[in-house]
């Protein structure tokens, strides 16, 4: 054997091929199988060169010691996406398909030193006010609503049908949104990830948070909007519209993703026999193998510097794979010794994700809901013909099939409470509005 034999192969498909250009992560070659892919970019060493969409490049991450130390380094990697080189020299424009998660918004995943404090701090100490007994009861209901409207077809699509719609519906309540905000929150962010109309989606998102925003500046509930604007912080109608877009378009998608990745896992593996106390371990599994952000952490050279012997220029954009880092060697000894909960899925440092706790919390509830709704719940497809979606950030399926024995599901008949500081009032789903969007929908089936 030489040493032409043993040279790294790049999967099959991939258009780095013998052509020495970036490594694509984007189209189905990659969605299909991207382990492959991190498999054969370690070869480059602790980072890679990629293309995240055409004429998008970056450096990936792939080990798992580089990533913490870049995640971890806030003096010398930033986070101002106002740094990227080639979006301010035009090499990549505002249209481009990865720019609505990579272009500046004056939000805390965009801001560094003591902007990121103050802006951070706030979002922590108001996510951190959340009620675990009331997160439980809203995700139990809103499950309950969404099983309702296909128990009875004995068939669903558990990613449209289901994981998709709860973490949107969540929250819309924590988030205090009446019915008419809360309808085009919903089209707002499911319109900004699908990629369907998506400027006129982020335009609708903008313009619905600004009137929650304003709403709750005159009448302040028992909610994150309302906690989040009594903060210390004393943040501004600009910032409270961009924190709050921040954490409803942040926490949703991941949020589906792990709740669809997480039931994908429960379907297709026998070992947890769909028993109450296997979830939390099949949701760590997933954050291991399959987190819901797979390639994210966008960061900006402050100057010129290297890392783990790799090159980097100022401004270059530089993105952590969690995916790659958590299945390389270092981490798959540190698995094997019990370390269950080491992985990089909820990021790391600074900027580690703040919600990670009622992430978990809702994921579980929103499955063990459902499992015990449809206790005989199967995939209705065979695993091989699943598709997950391309794209070089998330890891997602596009649809999850399946089929359970028909159920009647009861109603709630008793009106929800009042939220703690406002009064009793006709419900705001009962003003008129084009039939009634999703979120108007929930709140009168609720009352019925």
């Amino acid at each position: 054997m030489n040493a032409h034999d043993t040279a790294p192969v790049p999967p099959p498909g991939c258009p780095a091929h013998g052509s020495g250009a970036r490594v694509p992560l984007h189209g189905p070659e990659f969605a299909a199988d991207p382990q492959a892919y991190y498999e054969y970019l370690r070869h480059y060493g602790a980072a890679a060169p990629v293309e995240l969409a055409p004429g998008v490049e970056a450096t990936l991450v792939t080990d798992y010691a580089a990533a913490l130390q870049l995640l971890q380094d806030s003096g010398t990697f930033r986070k101002d996406a106002r740094r990227w080189r080639a979006f301010d020299e035009g090499k990549v424009g505002p249209d481009s398909p990865v720019a609505p998660l990579l272009a500046y918004r004056p939000n805390c995943m965009f801001a560094d030193g003591a902007d990121h404090l103050r802006l951070r701090q706030a979002v922590t100490d108001s996510m951190a006010r959340v009620d675990t007994r009331r997160l439980s009861r809203s995700t139990e209901q809103i499950s309950g609503y969404l099983i309702s409207q296909f128990a009875a077809r004995g068939s669903a699509d558990l990613l449209g049908d289901y994981a998709k719609q709860l973490p949107l519906f969540v929250f819309n309540e924590l988030f205090g949104c009446p019915a008419d905000i809360g309808d085009r929150v919903l089209f707002g962010i499911s319109g900004m990830f699908d990629g369907v109309n998506a400027d006129k989606a982020v335009e609708v998102l903008f313009q619905a948070v600004g009137e929650l925003v304003a709403l709750k500046r005159s009448k302040p509930g028992d909610d994150v909007t309302s906690w989040l604007m009594r903060h210390e912080a004393a943040l501004s109608d600009e910032e409270m519209v961009h924190q709050l877009a921040l954490l409803l378009g942040a926490g949703a998608e991941p949020l589906r993703n792990l709740i669809g990745n997480t039931l994908h896992r429960l379907l297709t593996h026998e070992r947890y026999a769909r028993e109450g106390g296997l979830i939390d371990e099949a949701l760590d599994d997933t954050l291991w193998e399959n987190p819901p952000m797979s390639n994210y952490a966008p960061h900006y050279p402050a100057a010129d510097t290297e890392l783990a012997g790799q090159h980097l220029q100022a401004g270059d954009l530089v993105l952590v794979s969690f995916a790659a880092a958590n299945t390389g060697p270092a981490l798959r000894a540190s698995r094997q010794a019990g370390s269950n909960r080491a992985h990089l899925a909820w990021s790391a440092g600074p900027h580690a994700c703040p919600s990670k706790e009622p992430a978990r919390h809702i994921t579980v509830t929103a499955i063990e809901h459902l499992l015990n709704e449809l206790p005989d719940v199967e995939l209705a497809v065979p695993e091989d013909s699943l598709t997950w979606r391309p794209g070089p950030f998330n890891r997602a399926l596009a649809t999850l099939p399946a089929r359970f024995t028909p159920a009647r599901t009861g109603r709630r008949t008793e009106p929800p409470s009042p939220v703690a500081g406002e009064e009793p009032e006709t419900p705001a789903s009962s003003r008129p509005a084009e039939r009634g969007g999703m979120w108007s929908q929930f709140l009168n089936w609720l009352t019925r």
